[in-house]
C-alpha cells in the first residue's frame, strides 16, 4: 500500500490486503490483483502466483491481460479524434475507411462510428480471423470483413461486438497514420506515466506477466493455457493488452479528470440482461444499473484471464480486479460488494442464481437453434418443461458441451450449475409472430434464431 494515503484509502488498502489472499485461497484462484482509487490515492494488493507451473508470486507490478476493458481505451482514442475534428461519430465509417465493406452493402454504406462504439452496428461480432502479427494485421482483418454477415440493421439492436472494435482500431490507424499499438502507447500509456503496461507479448515478457488458467475437463484441475493471447489482429477489441491493476486505475483517473470524455458516460442504448451487463451502454463504457449514481464498468476475458473495473465518477472512486483463472465471480462479488457501498454508497447488484422451484421453460418461446460465428446454441425443451442447451463450436478441435438451464423468469434462462462461480444467464429475445424468441442474448451478444429449424 502506498504511503501517505488519506484515511479512506488507507482503510481500503488494509481491507484488500487482508481479504484478497484469503479470497484467492478460498476460491481456488491461481492469482489476483485488486486496486482501489479513492480520494485521489490508489492502493493495491496482490496474492497467489502468476503461473501454477512455475510458482512465481503475484506482485503489485505484475501484468494481467485486461481483455475487453481494452475497448474503453480504444473508444478513448476515437474520442480524441472527434475532439480534434478529424472524425464525426455520426457519419458513415466508409467516409474514413475507403472501400470498407461488409456482406450487406446497405450496412456497409451507412454504419457509423457511434454504432460501432455502442455495439449496434449489427454485423457478426465474434470473428477471429488470424491475419498475422505484423503492422498490417488490423488492416487485413478489416478487409476480411467483406464476408461478415449482417444480423440486424445498423442501430436496430445492441449486440456486443469484438469485430466492430477492430474496425474502430483501424479508424485510429488510418487517421493517425500509425499502427494501433503504437498510437495506444504514444497517446495514453506513455503520457500517463504507466510503467507496467504491455501492448503485446514481446513487451509482456520483459515484465512479470500472468498466465491464464483453464480446466480441460469441467471438474478437472486448473492448468496453464498453451497460448498467451487471442489473435493479434483483434488487439483493439482486447486480444493482448496487459497491465497492473494500479496502472489500469491510472488510466481511470485520467478519464475522471478529463471533461472531454464525459460523453462516453452518456447512455446510448438499453441493455437488459440480468448479471454484469444489465442497464445501458455508453461509448465504450458499460453503464450497469446499480440503483443510484452513474456507475461505469467493463469486464474482460482472454485465454483464462478475467478482469473487472467499476467506476463511480461522482464519488471519484474506482475498483479494479485482475485474475488468471479459477472461480473468479465469488471474488468479484465480495470485493465489489464491499468496496462500492463502503466508499461510494453504491450497491453492487448480486449475480443471479436459479430459483429453488423454477417454472417450466416455455418450449415455444425458447426451443430452437441459435447461431453466430462463435458457435451454435441448440435449446431443447422436454414435455415437462426441463431444458438443456448444447453448444457446438466452429472449431473442430473443441468438443460440444451440454448443460441444463431453468427459467429465471419468462424472458430469461439460467444455468443450473455454476461455472467460474456464477450461473450464466441466457435472455430470450423479442418474440416473433409465432411467439418464438428471435434471438438468444448471451453475455450481451444476440445470437440469431435459425429459422430453418
Amino acid at each position: 500500500m502506498a504511503r501517505g494515503v488519506a484515511g479512506r484509502a488507507r482503510a481500503a488498502g488494509e481491507w484488500i490486503g487482508e481479504v484478497v489472499p484469503e479470497l484467492v485461497r478460498r476460491h481456488g484462484l491461481p492469482g489476483a490483483q485488486v486496486a482501489v482509487l479513492v480520494d485521489g490515492d490508489v492502493v493495491d494488493a496482490a496474492a497467489g502466483v502468476l503461473n501454477l507451473a512455475t510458482g512465481v508470486p503475484v506482485t503489485s507490478d505484475a501484468v494481467f491481460q485486461i481483455g475487453s476493458i481494452t475497448k474503453v481505451w480504444t473508444a478513448t482514442l476515437v474520442l480524441r479524434l472527434v475532439h480534434e475534428g478529424l472524425l464525426d461519430l455520426d457519419r458513415p465509417v466508409r467516409e474514413y475507411l475507403d472501400g470498407f465493406r461488409l456482406a450487406d452493402e446497405a450496412a456497409s454504406a451507412t454504419v457509423t462510428t457511434r454504432q460501432l462504439l455502442n455495439h449496434t452496428a449489427g454485423f457478426d461480432g465474434d470473428i477471429w480471423t488470424d491475419t498475422g502479427r505484423n503492422d498490417d494485421a488490423v488492416r487485413k482483418y478489416v478487409e476480411a470483413l467483406a464476408d461478415a454477415v449482417q444480423y440486424f440493421a445498423p442501430g436496430e439492436l445492441f449486440s456486443y461486438s469484438n469485430s466492430g472494435y477492430v474496425v474502430l482500431g483501424r479508424l485510429v490507424e488510418v487517421l493517425r497514420g500509425k499502427p494501433f499499438n503504437r498510437v495506444l502507447r504514444e497517446e495514453l500509456v506513455t503520457p500517463l506515466g504507466l510503467s507496467h503496461v504491455a501492448t503485446d507479448v514481446e513487451e509482456a515478457i520483459l515484465l512479470r506477466p500472468a498466465v491464464g488458467h483453464e480446466r480441460v475437463e469441467p471438474d478437472g484441475p486448473l492448468e496453464p493455457v498453451r497460448r498467451w493471447s487471442l489473435v493479434p489482429a483483434t488487439a483493439p477489441a482486447g486480444a493482448m493488452f496487459a497491465m497492473s491493476a494500479r496502472d489500469l486505475l491510472g488510466f481511470v483517473r485520467h478519464h475522471l479528470s478529463t471533461p472531454g470524455y464525459d460523453v462516453m458516460r452518456e447512455p446510448q442504448v438499453e441493455v437488459r440482461e440480468p448479471g454484469l451487463v444489465d442497464g445501458h451502454w455508453g461509448l465504450g463504457w458499460s453503464l450497469p444499473d446499480c440503483g443510484g449514481p452513474v456507475v461505469l464498468g467493463h469486464s474482460g476475458y482472454t485465454m483464462g484471464q478475467r478482469a473487472f473495473v467499476r467506476v463511480v465518477p461522482d464519488a471519484g472512486v474506482a475498483v479494479a480486479l485482475l485474475t488468471n483463472g479459477g472461480d473468479v465471480f465469488p471474488v468479484f462479488a465480495e470485493v465489489f460488494g464491499h468496496l462500492l457501498p463502503e466508499l461510494a454508497d453504491v450497491r453492487q447488484p448480486e449475480l443471479p442464481t436459479p430459483p429453488e422451484n423454477p417454472r417450466p421453460v416455455d418450449a415455444n418461446r425458447a426451443a430452437g437453434t441459435f447461431r453466430s460465428s462463435a458457435g451454435t446454441w441448440e435449446v431443447r425443451v422436454d414435455d415437462d418443461g426441463r431444458a438443456r442447451v448444447r453448444v457446438s463450436s466452429p472449431d473442430d478441435d473443441e468438443e460440444d458441451e451440454e448443460f441444463e438451464v431453468v427459467a429465471l423468469d419468462e424472458d430469461t434462462l439460467i444455468t443450473r450449475a455454476p461455472r467460474e462461480g456464477r450461473h450464466v444467464v441466457l435472455g430470450l429475445g423479442d418474440p416473433d409472430a409465432e411467439g418464438r424468441a428471435r434471438f438468444l442474448r448471451l453475455t450481451g451478444r444476440a445470437l440469431v434464431r435459425d429459422t430453418g429449424r
